[in-house]
């Protein structure tokens, strides 16, 4: 399977690139070349131009995008959203029919969920707030959505929040209730270029990917029970005290 990768020189890149480059062929893109070796191409790729994406994506198979950017304006819509969209415009075009789309958890539970509530489903009606980063996610995953309600795609988000590191956890700093350690949150990628898309419960599906955690706040077992995700990484002393 021929595999493009929109942002693999952003954070989850390091991760999830290595990972998938002995099982697929990778063509990795973003607007500054990965700092780690991987086996695969890399092409310069700004998500927001919309020739650039649909030049990456001609003889893909599989789209995963890890691009995103937080705080400028103007530059978060252009990458978080119009990114998305051009994204799926490179699906359509290409016949590309396995998109997986990533983002962070309030894409969907912003605070008026995340502040008042629990045992979160990410089946719920969305909520991001007012924060932009959470806005320029949530209409891309949108966009997203409306586009495989008129096109034989098929769409996977995953969603995350805050990663740690196993060996370095530390309870005053890190104690958050939606945690997934770097490298078990690589794993799902695999999992759902794997998953054969009519298994999937419908053409969009949006995933909370975190590891088991005592407050109830948040639920991954839609994640365990459908793409076979194993939470593995004992992050607990982020949570509880030495």
């Amino acid at each position: 399977m021929k595999v493009l990768i929109l942002g693999g020189a952003g954070m989850l890149g390091p991760y999830v690139v290595p990972l998938l480059a002995p099982h697929y062929q990778l063509r990795v893109t973003d607007i500054t070349a990965p700092t780690f070796d991987f086996d695969g191409e890399f092409w310069e790729v700004d998500v927001s131009q919309p020739e650039q994406v649909l030049a990456a994506a001609e003889g893909m198979d599989a789209i995963i995008n890890l691009s995103v950017l937080r705080h400028h304006r103007q530059l978060a819509f252009d990458v978080n959203t119009l990114g998305c969209y051009n994204m799926m415009q490179a699906a359509v075009t290409h016949g590309i029919r396995r998109i997986i789309n990533t983002g962070p958890h309030f894409t969907v539970t912003g605070a008026s969920y995340e502040l008042f509530d629990f045992d979160l489903s990410p089946d719920i009606p969305p909520q991001p707030g007012t924060i932009l980063y959470a806005l320029t996610k949530s209409l891309g995953q949108e966009i997203c959505r409306v586009f495989t309600t008129q096109y034989d795609l098929f769409v996977q988000t995953y969603l995350f929040c805050s990663f740690r590191d196993p060996e370095d956890l530390h309870p005053e700093r890190d104690a958050h209730p939606f945690s997934v350690s770097w490298q078990n949150s690589a794993e799902i990628f695999r999992l759902g270029l794997e998953i054969e898309p009519a298994k999937l419960p419908s053409r969009c599906e949006i995933f909370y990917v975190l590891a088991n955690a005592p407050h109830g706040q948040f639920r991954n077992d839609k994640a365990q029970h459908i793409l076979g995700f194993q939470p593995r990484d004992d992050i607990a002393a982020a949570w509880l005290s030495p």
